[in-house]
């Protein structure tokens, strides 16, 4: 939307700065909405099929914005688009920490995150292209055949991944027998309570069991502020014609800034793995974007500002796949409470989105957006660091009153002998 936005849709729909950021923020509330069911319905069906069903809708309702002819269709499309939407990343995120294992997962979920930027840079090149090349081709502007196509590629991928996405490693039907006992067994291993346990909670207990648990909190906080961050993302294309860049190569020179943040995701997020530290490759990340969005305050030079927003958008967002994989890390079982919490958080950060299209309102210099962006890295840097320690000492706390139980439980067997089990085979 914000390449649209400055190829022609801003001018042909008559939109107002405000108009704007609200087609922007409405898609959020659809997307929070939804998103929590959609997680706890996909623990009861299939991955394969919810999956590319959630992305051929939305990509249908993509396209629809390329009829809109008023801003108020435009915001209920982008409603709508949303609620369509919000099923697929959290979906994402909890088929994958079902397939590998905690140390395994943040540079996978890197791996994802890159594709999302990636598409972010081919959009910057597609829209480019499209905009310029197809405008009025059939007597269609061309920022609607952006819509038409990039909403056609989105439904003719969802039908192609049919073939290939997987269901759960004890039920994806293209491997063999052994693959999935492996598939298994590697979750198992690295899950003792969750290999030895029958407990399976409805919906409504899993709901309550993320809710009253202390830790999804910090990561909501910190999810938010890192997406807080992010919100620079919707006006990349607007703040790079501010830089002096105009036309189509105004759409060009935001590919740069995605590019960096490809390579600062992959680094960071395989770094994390390697070192199987997660904390720190949280801190460190959003601290070095806090300092660099804190100088781009000051800074009036057109070159170093976009440079400054390579480094603090890729470091930004590069801690974002490693957050995501520590909370799966902390929070990994029952496989209930670990969708809701997964989709709680995401829910928490995007809703970053409802205050942050306003943040960058203040054009040219945009000091507002860039002095909360830089407030919002450092707040996560400070989380993260309290988090950790917070951590350490509740496994601490959790070990002590373990061993404090099982020590009662030998000196009462060996004051009393042998517990035995009843009829019922309770001890």
């Amino acid at each position: 939307i914000g390449n649209a936005r400055i190829g022609g849709m801003e001018k042909d729909l008559k939109l107002k700065p405000e108009d704007y950021s609200l087609a922007v923020l409405i898609f959020f509330v659809g997307y929070l909405l939804a998103e929590i069911p959609s997680n706890m319905l996909l623990t009861r069906l299939r991955p394969s099929l919810f999956i590319p069903f959630l992305t051929f809708s939305w990509g249908l309702v993509a396209t629809l914005l390329s009829v809109v002819k008023t801003k108020e269709q435009l915001i209920g499309v982008r409603f709508v688009l949303g609620f369509m939407e919000s099923g697929f990343f959290p979906g994402i995120l909890f088929l994958l920490s079902s397939w590998y294992r905690r140390r395994e997962l943040a540079k996978r979920l890197g791996i994802i995150f890159t594709a999302s930027i990636m598409a972010g840079a081919f959009g910057g090149l597609l829209s480019g292209g499209v905009i310029t090349g197809m405008d009025e081709v059939r007597g269609i502007r061309g920022w609607r055949w952006l819509f038409i196509i990039e909403g056609a590629i989105t439904m003719l991928a969802s039908i192609v991944v049919i073939f290939f996405m997987p269901d759960w490693p004890s039920n994806t039907k293209w491997l063999t027998a052994e693959q999935r006992a492996l598939a298994t067994a590697r979750i198992a291993a690295d899950r003792p309570a969750r290999a030895h346990s029958t407990l399976n909670l409805t919906h409504l207990q899993a709901f309550k069991a993320t809710v009253t648990d202390w830790r999804v909190y910090l990561f909501c906080l910190m999810d938010l502020m890192i997406t807080s961050g992010t919100t620079i993302s919707y006006f990349i294309p607007t703040i790079t014609r501010t830089l002096g860049y105009t036309g189509q190569t105004a759409q060009f020179m935001t590919v740069p800034i995605y590019v960096c943040a490809f390579v600062g995701v992959l680094a960071i997020s395989y770094s994390a793995d390697f070192f199987k530290n997660r904390a720190f490759h949280v801190a460190i990340p959003t601290a070095v974007a806090g300092v660099t969005y804190a100088i781009c305050t000051r800074v009036t030079n057109s070159e170093a500002r976009y440079g400054l927003i390579c480094i603090g958008y890729a470091t930004n967002l590069g801690a974002l796949p490693v957050l995501l994989a520590w909370l799966s890390k902390e929070i990994n079982y029952p496989d209930s409470k670990r969708a809701v919490s997964q989709a709680l958080v995401n829910s928490v950060g995007n809703s970053a989105s409802i205050y942050g299209s306003f943040l960058w309102s203040d054009s040219p210099k945009f000091t507002n957006g860039f002095m909360a962006n830089s407030i919002f890295c450092f707040t996560c840097a400070l989380i993260s660091i309290v988090g950790h320690i917070l951590f350490i000492k509740f496994y601490s706390r959790m070990k002590s009153r373990s061993e404090s139980d099982s020590r009662s439980s030998v000196d009462m067997q060996t004051t009393t002998g042998p517990l035995k089990e009843n009829k019922t085979g309770c001890i």
